[in-house]
């Protein structure tokens, strides 16, 4: 039996995302893991990961706290008053830092697994020592549009990226972008899919067309989702006398979606849900017609993947590694970004789709998310990526050691 690694994992918070979650319960099945963040406690903590605060971001009380207990533990008598000087100041960033330093140093981790970029100035003192191996994720706004709008973030993580042991793609289209940011062919970029849970999540069986039709949108209302262009195709629905409901389950309290849906006199016909919880939304899959996803830009997300698995026919535009996931008309459908009256036809047409080719579709898309999104591969191609970095950083420092590729 292989010895556990002890396994860092960071995203600056202990409410961490469904991808993390779903990520840590299955490796602390093996190994020791360590969420750190700026959090004082969890309601709902994950059984066998041991979470540890470096001090509170929204309370000065807590984190003096958490910093004078860190301090003690040290037993050092200078790093004491170093924390009673900057707890005087007010440098909540130092205090922060500090008790990151020695949370390291207890911990002795094998590995770091960082979850956005955002994180890496916590950890650029570990990337220049180069003694433990960071790995970074690549998904979402982080990788696939903050870079190429602005220019010192770009610049920073191209300083970076090449100090960074190994980085986790979400998709092949996301390690693409990676690329164009900084590539070299040492470069260690593996893709891991998200992965679920699937023997937990039920298949909808009998499913029918409802009338009026139910449309069902899930993520929260920025910009990149493309809701924007999802509302102007619901007022070209509307003309066109089709019945229908259009929900987006996160857009509760949007000025902006709020604004159209008047501007569009769409008050009758679509609806802002606030975020829910993961069996309602899953309910609420069962219960509609179609996912819509007009998004912009995408890693690969999440909510595409449960709707297969639930069973709801999905319409998404054909943006980042979508593609990997949806071939058109067989797992789903695609059209292409901004294109309002692509949604229109696209919903139409698939309101005319004999019930035989609809069940196809259905069938072909949670084979897709079985085969390629399961728990267990997610973690499996974690632990190869952690393995492979490990076993280069340590050839790096003992020249002689044999890598071996995975």
């Amino acid at each position: 039996m292989q010895k556990p690694l002890k396994i860092i994992i960071f995203d600056g918070s202990f409410k961490t995302t469904a991808f993390i979650n779903r990520l840590v319960t299955g490796l602390a099945q093996q190994h020791q893991v360590y969420v750190l963040g700026f959090n004082e406690s969890l309601a709902k903590p994950i059984e066998k990961v041991t979470y540890v605060s470096l001090g509170s971001n929204q309370n000065k009380f807590k984190l003096a706290i958490t910093s004078l207990k860190q301090a003690m533990r040290q037993g050092s008598i200078r790093g004491l008053l170093t924390i009673l000087k900057k707890l005087v100041r007010g440098d909540k960033k130092h205090l922060q830092q500090q008790n990151l330093t020695w949370t390291l140093k207890k911990i002795n981790p094998d590995i770091i697994h960082l979850q956005w970029p955002s994180t890496i100035p916590w950890f650029e003192h570990v990337l220049l020592e180069q003694k433990i191996p960071v790995v970074l994720s690549q998904r979402g706004y982080h990788n696939n549009v903050r870079p190429f709008v602005d220019t010192d973030n770009f610049d920073y993580l191209q300083q970076w990226y090449p100090k960074i042991a190994g980085f986790h793609s979400v998709s092949k289209a996301m390690a693409i972008n990676g690329d164009k940011i900084w590539n070299s062919l040492n470069k260690i970029d593996r893709v891991v899919y998200t992965g679920l849970v699937i023997d937990e999540i039920s298949f909808k069986k009998g499913f029918t067309i409802t009338s009026p039709l139910q449309l069902l949108s899930i993520g929260r209302p920025h910009w990149k989702k493309g809701y924007d262009y999802a509302l102007q195709a619901c007022k070209l629905l509307k003309e066109t006398n089709i019945a229908f409901q259009y929900t987006i389950i996160g857009g509760a309290g949007d000025e902006e979606l709020q604004f159209l849906i008047h501007e569009f006199g769409l008050q009758s016909c679509v609806k802002l849900e606030n975020r829910l919880p993961q069996e309602i939304v899953f309910k609420q899959m069962k219960q509609a017609s179609l996912l819509l996803m007009p998004s912009l830009e995408e890693g690969l997300p999440n909510v595409l993947v449960e709707a297969m698995a639930v069973g709801l026919p999905v319409l998404s535009t054909d943006c980042g590694g979508v593609s990997e996931l949806i071939t058109h008309a067989k797992e789903g459908w695609l059209i292409p970004i901004r294109n309002p009256n692509a949604i229109v036809d696209s919903i139409i047409d698939f309101t005319k789709l004999p019930q035989e080719q609809i069940e196809a579709v259905r069938l072909a898309a949670r084979k897709k998310a079985e085969q390629q999104h399961s728990e267990e591969m997610m973690v499996a191609g974690m632990e190869k990526l952690y393995k492979k970095v490990m076993r280069v950083q340590k050839s790096i420092r003992s020249p002689k050691a044999n890598i071996s590729l995975f």
